[in-house]
């Protein structure tokens, strides 16, 4: 079974890359395995079709207009998704919505969908995350895993271990 975590928004943009930077910090702690395919869809839109249509499930990570305090952790499945998706488009890129659509059409659609989300702090230009934000980052990853685990995705937290003699 192919699960894709699909990380969206632009890390020019502060607190709009942080389902980027929480996609990095998966990666960076987990041991994962070979079904698990981590995408960093930045602002892709169309260029995303094939990752949409190999994942027989797929979460999205992405900040989200919550109508929470900046931080606030949200999650969207079944029915809700299409209308949340279809609230993200700019114009250079294709709603997901829209990607979503073309996969059903052509038999490809993911079977299930899951986006985690969070209300960002600022979007003004800047690499680093709001201090909000970052502070509240490890929420939505541990979410994120909490969705894989019900999965059944084996996550294996990585360990360094000191090299001795060096």
């Amino acid at each position: 079974m192919a699960i894709t975590v699909l990380g969206l928004g632009n890390v020019l943009r502060r607190d709009e890359g942080l389902g980027i930077r929480a996609l990095e910090r998966i990666q960076a702690r987990y041991l994962l395995p070979d079904d698990l395919q981590l995408v960093d869809g930045g602002t892709l839109g169309l260029d995303l079709l094939s990752y949409l249509e190999e994942a027989n499930k797929l979460l999205i990570l992405d900040a989200a207009l919550t109508e929470g305090p900046p931080g606030t952790l949200l999650r969207i499945t079944g029915d809700e998704v299409p209308a949340f998706l279809g609230m993200r488009t700019s114009l250079h890129e294709v709603a997901l919505t829209d990607l979503l659509a073309v996969a059903r059409l052509r038999g490809n659609e993911p079977g299930e969908v899951v986006v985690l989300g969070m209300q960002p702090d600022t979007i003004e230009l800047g690499w680093e995350l709001s201090a909000v934000i970052a502070g509240r980052l490890e929420a939505l990853v541990e979410a994120a895993a909490a969705t894989l685990r019900g999965w059944g995705v084996v996550l294996t937290e990585v360990t360094t271990q000191p090299l001795v003699g060096l």
